[in-house]
């Protein structure tokens, strides 16, 4: 049974890395549009806090959770950006108050979780590690898109880690999404995280492998960047098609961003 603690004191760091870059912003700032098409930088804020405050419910409240998702489903197309528009219209500071009380008792609520315990989601039910990765996932990619609003480049981390996992695992989800029948045999993946640490997944004698800089495949599997910007190599003509169409997030597959000088993202984008 995993420990949760090293991902959740991940997120915390994660959460307070990106409070850092948005605490002292000027409401002109918080307008600035992202790459998410119609998302400024509160609307960024937004989505996390609402994300987090849906996390806190189905850690705490199975029947409060099961009613918000009902709700969703009830408004697949829709309810991602009526959440985000939502909080996006509160005054900056209480954005920002609502955003930090959210996760601090996310935290709380992941670190008191029962061992062993899963908590239902939008997709299959989470434990509290894959929870709190989830979590630290999104953080980070919206994360890149303020930082992006900013013109700020943020100096990647090791936390990444868990992102490269989630991304790994979801292998199979990703060619399913694409109604398409994922390899029966494994690929291996072999990444450089930015510490300069080699990241290996998979078995050493694989027939198909992906390899790279970690950075830029958690960039792919967010659908932070397009893959042609990407230093990722694969090797096998299924492992190839998994870097067309990765994703780590739950829900339809998303258009992905544009190639660099192609202009703004389609519509429809992942957020």
């Amino acid at each position: 049974m995993a420990d949760p603690t090293p991902v959740i004191d991940d997120l915390r760091a994660e959460s307070a890395q990106l409070d850092r870059l948005v605490a002292r912003l000027t409401p002109g700032q918080w307008a600035l549009p992202t790459p998410a098409p119609r998302w400024t930088v509160a609307h960024q804020i937004a989505h996390l806090a609402w994300t987090d405050r849906a996390a806190l419910a189905a850690v705490t409240d199975a029947d409060a959770f099961r009613a918000l998702a009902e709700k969703a489903l009830g408004a697949i197309d829709s309810f991602v950006d009526e959440g985000a528009e939502e909080g996006a219209g509160l005054p900056c500071g209480e954005l920002l108050a609502t955003w930090r009380a959210g996760r601090d008792a996310l935290d709380r609520a992941l670190r008191a979780a029962a061992p062993g315990a899963r908590f239902p989601w939008f997709g299959p039910p989470m434990a509290a590690a894959s929870m709190a990765t989830a979590r630290l996932m999104e953080t980070w990619a919206h994360g890149l898109d303020v930082a992006e609003a900013l013109g700020v480049t943020p100096a990647p981390t090791d936390r990444i880690r868990h992102i490269v996992r989630l991304g790994v695992r979801t292998r199979d989800f990703a060619y399913g999404v694409h109604r398409l029948a994922p390899p029966a045999e494994e690929f291996q993946v072999r990444l450089t995280a930015p510490s300069g640490e080699v990241w290996a997944y998979g078995p050493e004698d694989a027939a198909q492998r992906v390899t790279g800089p970690a950075l830029d495949f958690c960039l792919l599997v967010t659908q932070r960047a397009h893959r042609d910007d990407l230093a990722l190599t694969a090797e096998g003509p299924d492992a190839d098609r998994w870097l067309d169409i990765a994703q780590a997030f739950a829900g339809p597959p998303g258009n992905g961003r544009a190639p660099r000088g192609a202009g703004r993202p389609p519509e429809g984008s992942a957020r």
